[in-house]
């Protein structure tokens, strides 16, 4: 039983193949296309709306230089609130469930964020290490940790979206296993349950969505500190 739990997040295979990569290109095509023309649809504008909100909300304390990461960051939140909202479908497949991929994200976005900062501005960049008025005897200590800190943050951001993501399906699995066995035996609890059930999945809505949002909104802070 407890295996069965985590089968969920295996990444199925069809002939051989996963279809992790199908998982990932698919919610692309779910899109419209914006078009030329002067007059859209309600959907395109609605889409072209909610990016353009998102984007001027995210490059708000980012001077002109972090402004050429918009269409990066736009699309990569339009990516994982997308992954993540399909992932809570029945008999879907949520790739951001899985470290790797949300490791393969955060490291080299993170830096990438730290190249810039040692190429524009190197002095600056490394006094991130070393707070000003620091006692002399705690220079080597201090210089360790912020170099800890530093390079745990690119696991801090695919552990956070990793362990959110699985802890909900988790936890909705075992109530929605827990409504079946009860519904034959006490009808009253398992409606109770059921409640439980339908309220975590709305929670679980706003986790996917919140996540995605605090995933990018790191990358731009970490952004802000190097340009």
């Amino acid at each position: 039983m407890m295996l069965s739990f985590f089968d969920q997040f295996m990444s199925s295979t069809y002939l051989g193949v996963p279809l992790i990569a199908l998982a990932i290109a698919l919610p692309w095509v779910l899109y419209p296309t914006p078009s030329a023309r002067w007059l859209n649809n309600r959907v395109i504008t609605l889409q072209a709306w909610f990016i353009n909100r998102f984007t001027q909300q995210l490059l708000l304390p980012l001077n002109p230089g972090g402004h050429k990461w918009a269409a990066l960051f736009a699309s990569l939140m339009v990516f994982l609130i997308t992954m993540n909202m399909l992932g809570l479908l029945p008999y879907t497949f949520t790739p951001t469930t899985q470290l790797s991929l949300n490791m393969g994200i955060a490291v080299p976005l993170w830096l990438a964020t730290v190249i810039i900062g040692m190429r524009n501005q190197p002095t600056a960049a490394l006094g991130h290490l070393l707070p000003e008025g620091t006692p002399v005897a705690l220079i080597p200590v201090l210089i360790i940790i912020e170099t800890v800190s530093l390079f745990i943050r690119p696991v801090a951001l695919g552990v956070r979206l990793t362990a959110n993501l699985t802890a909900g399906h988790l936890l909705i699995q075992l109530i929605a296993t827990a409504v079946f066995v009860l519904l034959p035996m006490m009808p009253t609890v398992a409606i109770l349950t059921a409640t439980v059930l339908f309220l975590l999945t709305l929670l679980e809505v706003a986790v996917a969505m919140i996540q995605a949002y605090v995933f990018v909104l790191l990358l731009s802070l970490y952004l802000q500190e190097n340009v």
